[in-house]
């Protein structure tokens, strides 16, 4: 039997494998693995957990945007409702108002109109006596123009009451 290098590399081989098998080693590499392993198994299941919770949180907060919008809508739409009900109400007022002012100023037509015809009536008036005046005054002497003056007094006191 030669003693070659191909000889010495596995008798070297051997050697190491019966002196990682004699310490040991082995176990404490499958330890060693069995653990990491453990290790890998602890942090998936929190990861899971985790995940779960991320679930929980985000169903949580759709829920509340739900409810947020909803309740966002409603405040919409009740926002409408009260605008409309001023609209009217500011409507109802604004017709309110022109009505009232055209009372008023129909009022002041009517009054300034009253007033307008009892100024005529009243220049009439005295543009009536005046000229009856000037009628009497000229035409109506004597005894005639005394018992006109008589007559008239009396259908004047009969006027008054």
């Amino acid at each position: 039997m030669e003693f070659n290098e191909e000889f010495f590399v596995a008798l070297g081989f051997i050697i190491f494998v019966l002196g990682v098998g004699y310490l040991g080693v082995h176990t404490k590499i499958a330890a060693a693995l069995d653990h990491r392993a453990e290790r890998i198994k602890a942090e998936l299941a929190e990861a899971e957990r985790f995940r779960a919770e991320a679930a929980e949180i985000l169903a949580s907060f759709e829920k509340k945007k739900a409810e947020a919008e909803a309740e966002a809508a409603a405040l919409v739409a009740q926002a409408h409702v009260e605008a409309e009900g001023i609209a009217k109400e500011a409507q109802a007022r604004m017709v309110e108002f022109v009505e009232r002012r055209t009372k008023q100023a129909e009022e002041k037509i009517a009054s300034a109109e009253a007033l307008a015809l009892s100024q005529v009536r009243g220049a009439a008036a005295d543009a009536a006596v005046a000229a009856a005046e000037t009628v009497l005054t000229n035409e109506a002497r004597g005894g005639f123009g005394g018992e006109l003056v008589s007559k008239g007094i009396t259908d004047l006191k009969r006027l008054a009451s």
